[in-house]
């Protein structure tokens, strides 16, 4: 059986990404388990809506365990703050099924997500200007 041309695609995308790359899909898909968490929320899809939580949890979980503290200093400590508040979020609005903590995440992870795009961007930039 013939693999779907789109997975192969998305497979080789992220066999190729870089560590920046990467870390903007991770947050990407973040976001989109989240916005659909909170759809199935509202259609009240209790298991559409706890499948897409536990997407996103599982996102998060994954960045707290990449960080590095020794490199990270002060920020991957403030990382890790927001990721514990993230995970909790995710857990409360998993067994209450309330909108709040959901909504409360996806700011996060949209702030998180421009920062870092925007620092990357930076980082391409100046180096694009020290190559010239």
């Amino acid at each position: 059986m013939a693999a779907n041309p789109y997975q192969k695609y998305k497979q080789v995308s992220i066999m190729s990404a870089s560590r920046e790359q990467i870390l903007l899909m991770l947050y990407e898909g973040a976001i989109k388990f989240t916005k659909l968490a909170m759809k199935a929320l509202e259609e009240k899809k209790i298991a559409d809506r706890g499948q897409n939580i536990l997407r996103a949890y599982d996102i998060i979980l994954e960045l707290h365990a990449t960080l590095d503290h020794k490199v990270g200093g002060e920020l991957s400590k403030q990382l890790e703050q927001l990721y514990l508040f993230m995970m909790d979020q995710y857990t409360q609005a998993n067994i209450k099924g309330e909108m709040a903590p959901l909504q409360a995440n996806l700011k996060v992870l949209e702030n998180l997500y421009d920062g870092w795009k925007q620092a990357i961007e930076k980082i391409k930039k100046d180096n694009d200007q020290k190559g010239a």
